[in-house]
């Protein structure tokens, strides 16, 4: 009976359940980008190239000969198969690609419209002249409260500077 409700708190537990539900929904997903690369991407792509199909090229390992790819497949002789691999990355490529343009729509809509460079930039405490974060309230050195400054003006401080993180 131990083993049974150890077994429900972990399947109950968030992280199998989140996991799941992205799973189930990776896998709709792949259907949708593969019928769109499929069926939207590939015919433009088939008209330009002249329906540039590698499936029938191969390398017969055998000392027989045969006409088509067909026939070496059926009488089941060695052969390496490089034009199957051709297609399948060529696939892979216009789908990686397909995801990028579509992840990096996703980005653009999820980005903030804050500025990227705000938490590297510094100002000057009008008090103490020392230099501080840009979104500080408070100086860090004298104490001084910033919102008070702030508030008298809607303008930025007089000085701001850009400082670059070390590398790591």
């Amino acid at each position: 009976m131990k083993l049974f409700s150890e077994f429900k708190e972990f399947a109950v537990r968030g992280n199998v359940i989140d996991m799941s539900i992205g799973v189930i929904i990776g896998t709709t997903f792949a259907k949708i980008v593969e019928s769109f690369v499929d069926d939207i991407i590939m015919p433009p792509f088939s008209l330009l190239f002249g329906q540039v199909d590698f499936s029938n090229l191969y390398i017969n390992l055998s000392d027989r000969h045969f006409d088509t790819f067909v026939e070496a497949q059926e009488a089941g002789i060695p052969m390496l198969n490089y034009g199957v691999f051709l297609n399948h990355a060529v696939h892979f490529l216009i789908v990686a690609f397909v995801l990028f343009l579509f992840v990096r729509q996703i980005n653009r809509i999820r980005r903030p419209e804050e500025d990227p460079l705000l938490n590297m930039k510094t100002k000057v405490c009008p008090y103490c002249c020392q230099s501080i974060a840009y979104k500080a309230t408070r100086c860090p050195s004298c104490t001084s409260n910033l919102e008070d400054v702030r508030g008298k003006s809607n303008k930025r401080p007089p000085y701001v500077r850009t400082q670059r993180k070390p590398s790591s």
